[in-house]
């Protein structure tokens, strides 16, 4: 029997343990776009045998890992204080979640005690487990779209096996709204309110998948560089000159908020960011300027990048 590809599932669940299934049961489903998965991921070793004819030698695995990417919409859980569906996914790539009851859950990164995740992909009754999830993500904002959080994770392979898909339950993916003006309000770029066409941020994370004897698999976060661009209408140098900015020391904020509705809520927040080498482009017969940054830790670390969900 055919297996069809729009009969597709996702669950994804925080790990106690690491490394040890989690079960994801149909309450852990998540509303993703752009399912993609690696359902073997290795190195190939060739065994380079001498015979005294033609042909290929034997091929072995070696390293054999998961990968899985896909994107969400970047909207909150629906209610303030509930933290949304795959932030457990964000807690898997590196950051701390602190939840203030009622109120708002806020993701800032961390370089120890990371968290993991197991997912679920089942592909039409094929289950595929990942175990020991760990990866990265990034944010694309661009006006009148939806914005979109892209992940890429790495977990430990588990043999595949025919299940069926459980029944699903999904909820805490608030309805996402268009990244635009009513929408997106308080952006700001080293003091600079301007007028904003497109945002992207990609926190970088280094994911490296070992296997050595004597020691369990793991997969590990070992460094990460987050870095974005912000695309604007280009200002006069009185209004605010980047030049200047890109060419000297100088770090500054970029902020944002998204959504205006209690429950779908969110504010990006990158306190100490250095400009690269602005540039100029055109949109609808206007000059727009990129303007490329990295965001750098301060001097307590870890703080490169917030998201608030309020």
């Amino acid at each position: 029997m055919a297996l069809l590809t729009r009969k597709r599932l996702i669950l994804v669940k925080a790990e106690s343990t690491y490394g040890t299934d989690s079960t994801p049961g149909g309450t852990d489903a998540l509303l993703v776009r752009n399912l993609e998965i690696t359902p073997i991921q290795a190195e190939t070793v060739s065994r380079e045998l001498i015979r005294p004819y033609l042909g290929n030698s034997e091929q072995l695995l070696s390293n054999t890992r998961v990968e899985v990417s896909f994107e969400v919409e970047f909207a909150g859980s629906g209610t303030a204080g509930i933290a949304p569906r795959y932030g457990s996914l964000l807690k898997s790539c590196g950051f701390i979640e602190t939840v203030v009851d009622d109120t708002s859950v806020t993701y800032t990164p961390i370089s120890a005690s990371i968290g993991s995740c197991t997912i679920y992909v089942n592909i039409d009754g094929v289950l595929h487990k990942l175990t020991g999830c760990r990866g990265t993500w990034s944010l694309t904002a661009e006006v009148n779209q939806i914005p979109i959080i892209s992940f890429t994770m790495t977990g430990i392979y588990n043999s595949p096996t025919d299940t069926a898909a459980p029944s699903t339950t999904y909820s805490n993916q608030e309805t996402p709204v268009i990244f635009k003006a009513g929408n997106t309000t308080s952006f700001s770029i080293f003091s600079y309110s301007g007028c904003l066409s497109s945002f992207s941020f990609d926190v970088a994370n280094e994911v490296n998948y070992r296997e050595l004897v004597g020691c369990d698999k793991s997969v590990n976060i070992t460094n990460r560089a987050p870095a974005g661009e912000a695309i604007i209408e280009a200002p006069t140098i009185a209004a605010k000159d980047f030049f200047t900015i890109a060419n000297t020391d100088a770090t500054g904020a970029i902020t944002f908020q998204h959504g205006q509705t209690a429950g779908n809520i969110i504010t990006f927040n990158a306190s100490n960011c250095d400009i690269g080498n602005p540039s100029y482009s055109d949109l609808d017969g206007i000059q727009m300027l990129t303007l490329p940054y990295v965001a750098v830790p301060g001097s307590s670390g870890n703080d490169e990048v917030s998201l608030v969900y309020t």
